[in-house]
């Protein structure tokens, strides 16, 4: 196996991982920053699997892959047209909460970026 192969394998492990979580509930949202072409072939498993998701070009070799709960998609569709660093304080908390990130840590950082 090549190492490009055993990358690839580690990736889908890793991607079916997190669709077992968000199945089990663990995640509400997941992110995933891949290749536009990789992100297609994940959007077909993710069609397949009957699991909701989008997409936002970050560069011409990458892409954001949100998947999970509709209301969740929905926000994320509220900012999906800026770069992950343009959100302001508020947006990067809700992205920050609805990935499951600590709570604690999220409400530092928001501190943090708004000044307060």
């Amino acid at each position: 196996m090549s190492t490009e192969d055993l990358q690839r394998f580690n990736s889908m492990k890793l991607f079916m991982h997190q669709i077992y979580e968000y199945r089990k509930g663990i995640r509400r949202l997941v992110l995933c920053t891949l290749s536009p072409a990789c992100a297609r072939l994940l959007g077909e498993r993710l069609d397949r699997e009957g699991i909701s998701w989008r997409v936002q070009p970050v560069t011409e070799r990458k892409v954001n892959l949100y998947f999970g709960d509709d209301a969740c998609l929905r926000v994320v569709g509220t900012f999906i047209g800026k770069s992950l660093n343009k959100l302001t304080p508020a947006e990067d908390f809700m992205l920050g909460a609805m990935l499951g990130y600590d709570i604690g840590q999220q409400c530092e950082r928001f501190c943090r970026r708004a000044a307060i």
